[in-house]
């Protein structure tokens, strides 16, 4: 029979969660909340970001006199998480039959909420504990970002939005860029007189095509995931749209990165005789937990409390460990098993979800334990 946290976890695959709409899964994880006994608070991220809910904030009293400690997931996931959802046990792991799973990051909120009700079931000691649920994170990081930081006690904690094997802790992640550029050119009829158009689209691949793009180098990485442009396959398109980014764990790799791929933009547009327009805009700043971290030695207080070693990770994406530990409050992140994460193969072993449980309730006993 599917244990507790399993059957939680069915139930929450079949809600739909998409970013900016979480308001259905948001509702689902309030009530969960307040079975436990505790008070939910909800933010104003949601009117703020333009979404139907904002985070979610639970305290949880603590039995004591150690420093508070954040326990983190995020309540959306990505498309087709607004679509009907077909979750099924197969054998000894959780897949869909209907295309992305979305234990990224539902796993992670049912495991927080598996570990609490165990904790205050069997009255386990246990430090103060901040449980915030955040919207929007796929989008980046947006609910985080708007936060209600003041009703935080925790400067410590985890963020349970990783994948791979329990045990794993991602300590080190880039900073990430947005690039928007908006490229125009010359409509023309393209079999009258293609001679008198500038092709947008022609403009914006002759900048692609200029660009170091994929991984750039161990640090860093590029990518152009969006263009689109054109009316008609009889007219010389005047406009285009790129959507890319650049990422790295450098600061100054990352400057130089996103220095070229605008020169590659630009250069191409003035040798065509179009225009471009350009926005770049910071996503979030990297972060490295060093050794000596607090989130590092709880980590590894648990793990060998379970007779395992705590496995160090870099992290090539985003998380909202990113934004926290932005605003002072150092975070890292923990694997909670599911993988394949944002494809049509997203899986999640039942053994690691199980090991989750167990690992965050390591985590929540080493944090109680020692100051």
């Amino acid at each position: 029979m599917p244990n507790y946290v399993t059957e939680l976890l069915m139930r929450m695959l079949m809600v739909p969660n998409p970013s900016r709409r979480e308001a259905a899964f948001a509702a689902f994880v309030r009530g969960e909340l307040e079975k436990l006994g505790l008070a939910v608070h909800e933010d104003e991220a949601g009117p703020a970001i333009g979404g139907d809910s904002g985070n979610l904030i639970a305290h949880v009293s603590g039995t004591t006199a150690a420093e508070p400690l954040l326990l983190n997931a995020h309540l959306d996931s990505v498309a087709p998480a607004e679509q009907p959802l077909r979750p099924e046990i197969r054998g000894d792991e959780i897949r869909s039959a209907s295309g992305i799973l979305g234990a990224d990051d539902k796993a992670g909120v049912a495991v927080i909420l598996a570990a609490v009700r165990e904790v205050l079931a069997d009255n386990r000691p246990h430090p103060p504990l901040d449980l915030v649920f955040t919207v929007a994170e796929e989008v980046g990081l947006s609910g985080a970002q708007h936060l209600d930081c003041e009703r935080l006690r925790a400067r410590v904690g985890f963020v349970l939005d990783g994948h791979g094997p329990v045990g794993g802790l991602t300590v080190r992640a880039p900073a990430h860029e947005r690039i928007e550029a908006m490229v125009t050119g010359r409509a023309a009829h393209a079999g009258v007189a293609p001679e008198n158009g500038i092709s947008a689209i022609a403009i914006a691949a002759r900048a692609i095509a200029a660009m170091r793009l994929g991984r750039v180098d161990e640090e860093t990485t590029a990518n152009i995931g969006v263009i689109e442009g054109g009316t008609a396959i009889n007219v010389i398109p005047e406009r285009c749209r790129l959507s890319g980014e650049a990422r790295s764990h450098d600061e100054k790799k990352l400057a130089a990165q996103t220095q070229s791929m605008l020169e590659a933009l630009h250069e191409a547009a003035a040798d065509a005789g179009g225009a471009i327009e350009v926005e770049v805009e910071r996503m979030y700043g990297a972060f490295r937990l060093e050794e000596s971290s607090p989130v590092v030695a709880i980590g590894r207080r648990a793990a060998a409390s379970l007779g395992r070693e705590l496995v160090l990770l870099t992290s090539g994406g985003g998380s909202d460990a990113s934004s926290f530990n932005a605003h002072g409050l150092e975070t890292g992140v923990v694997s909670v098993g599911y993988e394949d994460m944002h494809g049509p193969g997203e899986h999640l072993p039942l053994a690691e979800l199980s090991r989750a449980v167990e690992f965050t309730l390591a985590l929540v006993q080493s944090a109680a334990t020692h100051q």
